[in-house]
């Protein structure tokens, strides 16, 4: 070989082996970028996210209002304490009985502290968080960012955020449900923070649910604050209400997580105002909106229907999916709705939903909620409990009642 030749090729080679190394150190310097905004991303998740490491999962379990409203004791907190156990709600996550509005005197004592209400709650809260706590089950509370709560019965924390944390410590509490009532004009994004601030320095971890109805969209600040915030105004016990609330808290599902939960309010099933079809629509939305499950009724009085509703366990487990994605609407044509949501093990949560006056026919293409298009899908229908024995491809199509729903867990097997 020529000498000018064997030159042409070490340079060649010397090229090669330049860009190459130019190749794997910008690969490199790329991987150490990506390395590093992971660590800033964790990072700023890590100074941003509420840290009390409570709401992994939606809370589930009872609170007062729905049913009792100011009409409530603690003889009928410990009996609902005492029915969670007994009919079993428990051991399926129901562990909440948060006692709402109306349970503290209207003027604090000589030190500025809460005094629960000596009519309806003699023992004192402490005593029925010591009641609740040997349930195995936890005791939540409610106060408002006010100077007085919404009933104007008792007093709001405004003002009063650090003492009212610490009581609730002292206390043994586990849940603040935080109103919006009576305050001093200044945006919830000035006061919530207070309290956010004050249960953190009382030491003791207690989920803290932001109810501000909405009104200044808390789904988009909620996160460092609160462990859930409330997307929508008050739920009532009727068809139009909670569908309308369903509307309003789908709009937030991008901001839902583990650690922090769009709240669509209680949960009215049980208290009669609505069909069982209805009832099931409602708890399964709820359910798949990765809603807090907090049931209203007085479930001391339960009927089977109602039971048999709120205990399905296989819809809760849809609510407490360690993924946590909130499902969306995939598809809307008038008063047909296809909402759907990814689970763990790739598997799909789906809901045909019939908003409409007739029986119609629903049906739930592949493309529209993400599942390959050639998978050959099994499905299992969660309120007949049952998996059918047709396996679907590209779609699945069912008869849906009036004002009713079909809710399916979708799972590739092919």
């Amino acid at each position: 070989m020529r000498r000018r030749e064997r030159s042409e090729m070490v340079k060649m080679t010397l090229l090669m082996m330049v860009v190459m190394m130019s190749s794997m150190l910008m690969t490199m310097v790329d991987s150490s970028r990506t390395v590093q905004r992971a660590r800033d991303d964790s990072e700023i998740l890590r100074r941003h996210l509420l840290a009390n490491g409570l709401g992994v999962t939606p809370p589930m379990g009872w609170n007062s209002w729905n049913h009792f409203n100011c009409n409530i004791n603690e003889k009928v907190i410990k009996e609902t304490a005492d029915a969670l156990v007994t009919t079993g709600l428990s051991k399926l996550g129901y562990n909440y009985v948060n006692i709402d509005d109306c349970w503290a005197e209207l003027a604090r004592d000589k030190k500025g502290k809460l005094v629960p209400k000596k009519s309806t709650f003699p023992s004192g809260i402490k005593a029925l968080a010591d009641y609740v706590h040997s349930k195995g089950l936890k005791l939540g509370i409610y106060s408002d960012a006010g100077y007085l709560t919404c009933s104007k019965t008792m007093p709001g924390s405004l003002g009063y955020e650090e003492k009212d944390a610490k009581t609730f410590a002292e206390w043994g509490i586990d849940y603040l449900k935080y109103d919006n009532c009576n305050h001093d004009g200044s945006r919830p994004t000035v006061r919530y923070p207070v309290m956010t601030r004050a249960l953190m320095k009382s030491g003791r971890p207690i989920f803290h649910s932001l109810c501000e109805w909405g009104d200044m969209h808390p789904a988009l600040w909620g996160a460092p604050i609160g462990n859930s915030w409330r997307t929508t105004n008050d739920i009532s016990d009727n068809w139009s209400s909670m569908i309308s609330i369903a509307d309003m808290n789908e709009i937030y599902a991008e901001h839902a997580r583990p650690g922090g939960w769009n709240d669509p309010d209680m949960l009215e099933v049980g208290n009669g105002g609505m069909t069982k079809d209805e009832y099931i629509v409602h708890f399964s939305i709820w359910a798949i909106s990765k809603a807090p499950l907090l049931l209203g009724c007085d479930i001391r009085n339960m009927n089977k229907e109602t039971m048999e509703i709120v205990a399905n366990k296989e819809v809760i487990a849809i609510n407490q999916d360690p993924h946590g994605v909130q499902a969306k609407k995939a598809r809307m044509e008038g008063d047909i709705q296809v909402w759907a949501g990814p689970l763990s093990g790739y598997r799909v949560a789906l809901l045909l939903l019939n908003r409409g006056p007739k029986r119609s026919d629903i049906a739930a293409f592949w493309d529209d909620i993400e599942i390959p298009a050639n998978s050959i899908v099994e499905a299992r229908d969660l309120w007949e409990h049952k998996t059918l024995k047709q396996k679907f491809v590209g779609k699945l199509t069912a008869t849906v009642d009036s004002h009713a729903c079909k809710l399916y867990i979708l799972k590739p097997v092919a």
